[in-house]
């Protein structure tokens, strides 16, 4: 049996800590200095419990906002104490400035900064106390890799890449001909009695099967696999622990039954959840074109000082099914950026104008597209649509890429507030990764953290 001694936390596992113990934290030291110090302006009682319920929902939201529960950011202590004074400040002007949702302002206004105090300072010391215990190494998760030597370079990379608290010690290879290359080279080959000791005294604690290699898998290592899983051990397909720790789908490592990974037609057979995505795109475009039409001004003025040529310009792009449509922009680029070709924008790309670059690290140089979301062409959420020749040039190169296509494209998508600019091939696939996951895994829950993720981006000017 495995040693009660194991302790890691799984990702999730990580994140629901991190968030409940936010809140715990922050209302407990509320509590504490409402006895000590005669604060009533928060207090949590039967009668007053709705004043909770808000001040929770303000702090996850900033927390949330602010990255606060990526897992990345939050063990590091700069990135962490700093996100935590501006989440924290922005939670307390938000409760404070809500007094038909929370209480009034109180007469002494010194409570005010007592408030403020303490969800600050608590929140410090509690997101110094996780860095220095829940985020050392002694909660990593050691594991045992199976496959063919030839992947298990680029799978032990993947998943130390995507959760630094997981470590390999060694694999198991299924292709005796085969051997390790790269920065893995050291790695320890082991046998099946070198894996099982390490299991047995806890230096390892799973083993993770590359699945794309799995007819080297012989009965010996089929029945001990089988033994470790009856004796509480745990086993674990690679493509599955990838997609959880990343939140993309390993399409390098999926080949002909990809009909496990693509469960798309749960999503789009379903009217319920086809009827609110069509009604938060409306809603959403709505007030989109209302604010376009305000900051319309604005625009002209720019383009006319800092762009000079033509205001719109609209671009073919591929929609859903492969269909093509007219996408509307406001330029951001100088007049005739094209003439050697069609090309992709890069990250300080000098066809942008000084304007331009405002404009698309504000996104507001997307808000025509607002245009394409009423008429049917978009949605508000969904991959980005791109032109015709790259889409024929990518889907050469990559495998899925037109998997993309069976759901309409987006204003924002998941790949569009987790990845960068795609110029590279690798960057594409890594978009394409995060795509197929949205489309596969979309839900009212995951658009709502990409509708935080954008206005994040668009709140402090991270758009490229």
């Amino acid at each position: 049996m495995p040693s009660k001694n194991s302790i890691h936390f799984e990702i999730s596992e990580r994140k629901i800590l991190l968030r409940v113990l936010d809140v715990l934290v922050v209302l407990t030291a509320l509590e504490i200095v409402g006895f000590y110090f005669e604060f009533d302006y928060f207090r949590i009682t039967a009668e007053q419990w709705s004043w909770t319920i808000v001040l929770t929902a303000y702090l996850l939201f900033f927390n949330t906002l602010f990255e606060l529960y990526n897992l990345v950011r939050a063990s590091r202590i700069t990135s962490t104490l700093n996100s935590v004074i501006t989440a924290s400040s922005l939670t307390s002007l938000a409760y404070l400035l809500t007094p038909f949702f929370t209480p009034t302002l109180p007469e002494n206004r010194l409570q005010i900064l007592f408030f403020y105090l303490a969800l600050t300072l608590s929140m410090l010391l509690w997101r110094s106390i996780y860095i220095k215990l829940f985020a050392s190494s002694r909660f990593d998760k050691k594991i045992v890799l199976l496959g063919n030597a030839e992947d298990i370079t680029l799978v032990a990379q993947n998943l130390e890449e995507a959760n630094p608290y997981y470590k390999v010690i060694g694999y198991l290879n299924t292709n005796t001909q085969a051997s390790l290359k790269g920065q893995f080279i050291k790695l320890n080959e082991l046998t099946i009695t070198q894996a099982q000791e390490l299991l047995k005294s806890n230096e390892a604690t799973g083993v993770v099967v590359s699945g794309n290699q799995i007819d080297g898998i012989t009965p010996q290592v089929y029945n001990w696999l089988i033994e470790l899983v009856e004796y509480g051990h745990e086993v674990r397909e690679y493509t599955q622990v990838y997609e959880e720790m990343t939140e993309r789908v390993p399409v390098q490592f999926i080949g002909k039954d990809f009909y496990r990974f693509f469960p798309f037609a749960r999503n789009n057979q379903n009217a319920l959840y086809r009827f609110y995505h069509r009604t938060m795109d409306i809603v959403l475009s709505c007030i989109g074109l209302a604010l376009g039409i305000l900051l319309l001004p604005i625009v002209l003025l720019g383009n006319l000082l800092g762009n000079r040529g033509p205001l719109l310009y609209k671009q073919e792009r591929v929609g859903i099914n492969r269909t093509g449509f007219y996408i509307y922009k406001f330029r951001s680029m100088v007049t005739n950026a094209e003439e050697g070709g069609a090309q992709f924008a890069k990250k300080n790309d000098v066809r942008i104008t000084k304007f331009g670059r405002f404009l698309r690290r504000s996104r507001i140089d997307e808000f025509p597209q607002f245009i394409n979301i009423l008429k049917g062409d978009m949605s508000i959420i969904g991959p980005r649509p791109e032109r015709p020749i790259f889409v024929k040039e990518l889907s050469k190169k990559i495998p899925f890429y037109d998997t993309r296509h069976v759901i309409k494209p987006g204003l924002t998508g998941w790949a569009q507030v987790k990845a960068k600019y795609g110029e590279t091939d690798d960057d594409h696939l890594r978009k394409l990764q995060y795509d197929l996951f949205y489309i596969k895994k979309r839900s009212v829950f995951l658009d709502i953290r990409i509708i935080v993720k954008t206005l994040s981006t668009v709140l402090f000017f991270k758009g490229q």
